[in-house]
This record gives C-alpha cells, sequence and structure tokens, in this order.
C-alpha cells in the first residue's frame, strides 16, 4: 500500500483562550511515501501542526488534505483509524497486553483473529521483539525501549497510509535511541508509510528525513533536504539552529560547506 499524500494549505491554529496562533500560515505539501521532520524549539508549534493532521487541534483558518480531501468533512474517528500515531510517552494501554495493544485498531476494523494474530507477530518481529517472549507481557514489564518499539508496532499495525510520531524515542538513552532511529528509517521505507515526525534533535532530523520544515512561531521558515538546510538556510535562525551542535557542523564540514 503506498503512503498518503498531505497537504497543509494555510493551516492556522489557535489554542483556547491563547493570543497568539500556535500554527500561522502554515503551507506544505507531504508526498506520498516522504518523511519529514518538524524541527524547532518548544513552542514553535511543531507538536500542534502534526496534531492537526488527525484533528486533535481544530483549525481556525485553512484547510488539511489528505489524499487531496479535506480532512474538515471526514468522520474523525474512521479518519484517525487510518492514520498511525505514535508520541513520547507512548499511550499503551496498561491493562492491555502487548498482543492486545497491537492489535487494537485492526480489532476495531473488524479484522478476523487469525488475521490479526499474524500480524501482531510480523509486527514484533519487525520491530525485533521475540512474539514467543514478548506477546503475553504488560506493558509494566516492559523497558522503555521495548515500550517505544510496541508503540512503532502498534502504529502501523492497520497498515496506515500516513504516521505521525510526536518526538517517539525522546525519553530514551542514547544507545536505545540510535537503534530504533535506524529501525524506524527501514521500515517506514519498506511500508512507503508517508511519516511526519516531530522532533527538537536536529542530528535526528539529519538521519531520518527526506525534507526538514523548521518552526518558529507557529510559521515554516524553510523547508529542504537536509543538504540543502545545511548548504543553503533561508534565515539567519535556521543557520543558528543548526549551527549549534558540533555534530552537524561536523557534517557541514565534511560536505565542504563553510
Amino acid at each position: 500500500m503506498s503512503g498518503a499524500s498531505i497537504a497543509f494549505l494555510h493551516a492556522s491554529a489557535r489554542y483556547e483562550g491563547a493570543a497568539q496562533l500556535a500554527v500561522d500560515d502554515a503551507s506544505l505539501e507531504v508526498q506520498p511515501g516522504e518523511f519529514i521532520a518538524l524541527v524547532g524549539p518548544s513552542g514553535s508549534g511543531k507538536s500542534t501542526l502534526l496534531r492537526t493532521v488527525n484533528r486533535l487541534v481544530p483549525l481556525e483558518r485553512g484547510r488539511i488534505e489528505i489524499d487531496g480531501i479535506d480532512t474538515a468533512g471526514l468522520d474523525p474517528v474512521v479518519m484517525r483509524r487510518g492514520i498511525g500515531y505514535a508520541i513520547q510517552a507512548v499511550g499503551l494501554f496498561a491493562h492491555m497486553n502487548v498482543a492486545s495493544n497491537i492489535a487494537v485498531v485492526p480489532s476495531l476494523l473488524g479484522w478476523d483473529r487469525a488475521r490479526i494474530d499474524a500480524r501482531v507477530d510480523e509486527m514484533l518481529e519487525l520491530v525485533r521483539l521475540d512474539p514467543a517472549r514478548y506477546r503475553a507481557r504488560l506493558p509494566s514489564e516492559l523497558s522503555g525501549g521495548e515500550a517505544q518499539r510496541v508503540g512503532v508496532a502498534r502504529a502501523l499495525a492497520a497498515y496506515p497510509r500516513a504516521l505521525l510520531m510526536d518526538e517517539p524515542f525522546g525519553a530514551l538513552d542514547a544507545i536505545v535511541r540510535h537503534a530504533l532511529q535506524r529501525e524506524l528509517h527501514e521500515i517506514v521505507r519498506t511500508a512507503g508509510t508517508t511519516t511526519l515526525f516531530v522532533t527538537h534533535d536536529v542530528n535526528e532530523s539529519l538521519l531520518l528525513a527526506d525534507r526538514i520544515a523548521i518552526m518558529r512561531n507557529g510559521r515554516i521558515e524553510q523547508c529542504a533536504s537536509p543538504h540543502d538546510v545545511l548548504a543553503h538556510p533561508a534565515s539567519d535562525y535556521v543557520r543558528e539552529l543548526f549551527a549549534a551542535d558540533d555534530a552537524v557542523a561536523q557534517i557541514r564540514a565534511q560536505a565542504g560547506k563553510p
């Protein structure tokens, strides 16, 4: 199944009672199967923009289209079942074992038991967790890295054509984080899933993304390939954001950029 196209068309959103827009006139076209990283400091609007896609945050102005269809006209419950969603807090159901957590959306979609069981095993193997060992475990019996893997498996279980990820690896130690980054990169490329990935980590965005959308005060300052962001930053803000990390400076130097 190919990924969905997602278009933000002059999208603006404001939290109730707030004077300032959280997302301000954002326009961005995401191609099927593309991996877009949304980058910026806290309060820049990246998580809010992500959550407008599945209508967890309503738009004040503009619109969002999935495969050319305005999401405002879609049933939000039905729409969300077709979109994978993974967040830093994971959000596994504590009273349900790993297999049942992964099976939530397939069950809601009416899959038969044999198909669900096969998909659970397939997803556990995909995120490198042995089904025989992990199927029956409760979330409380998982390490942080294992829980994140189950969260990714659950988000992808029903073959979503779009995947929304909000700092999914932010709470993990560096070794586990790097391993999951590599695995996620391979998983979404293999599945062809269109992915929007929120991170404050510029190195993570450089590693994973086809394009990086840099946000500031609710606006998209630049959206370009990792190479173009490094070589041709659109503003001093973008230049400073990506020059602030020594590793990024090393990448620039290796690429022969000033």
